[in-house]
């Protein structure tokens, strides 16, 4: 087998794996993309703050420490297990959509308010308005009615 047919056939597991995660957590929209943009930054910005300013509140010393990091990624993984189970409810319950839209924004607002305190740590000047849309979003999240239709 020649190298690019086994690039081919990685990119092809890759990209149906993808397809597969992506269908399983209700689709590929902005919502659900938001959520992974946002837990991605939050993870970089907590390592740079307990790389670089080593003030982590996860740790005693405030440096890295690989156990804080696995709950932290276990916790992400979680909340993407949770926005799995949300969409399963909305299509078992005809709730099309609402409690998985609620869920994702629900984890965006939580995410972010985290990404704000590291950059506050970091001393990075942030305007009001962003911190403003992280909490709206946490609050909207947790606020959705569930009716069904």
């Amino acid at each position: 087998m020649t190298p690019l047919a086994i690039k081919n056939i990685i990119l092809t597991v890759l990209s149906g794996t993808g397809a597969f995660i992506a269908t399983a957590l209700g689709g590929w929209d902005m919502a659900l993309q938001a959520l992974l943009a946002v837990m991605v930054i939050d993870i970089i910005t907590g390592l740079l703050v307990a790389l670089v300013w080593k003030k982590s509140g996860k740790t005693e010393t405030g440096a890295v420490d690989s156990r804080a990091m696995l709950k932290g990624l276990c916790r992400k993984f979680v909340m993407v297990c949770i926005v799995f189970l949300s969409w399963q409810i909305d299509q078992s319950t005809g709730m099309n959509g609402v409690l998985r839209t609620g869920t994702i924004l629900f984890f965006t607002g939580n995410e972010g308010i985290s990404i704000v305190e590291n950059v506050g740590i970091m001393g990075v000047p942030l305007p009001s308005v962003i911190k403003n849309a992280f909490e709206q979003l946490r609050k909207k999240g947790d606020s959705v009615e569930v009716k069904k239709e």
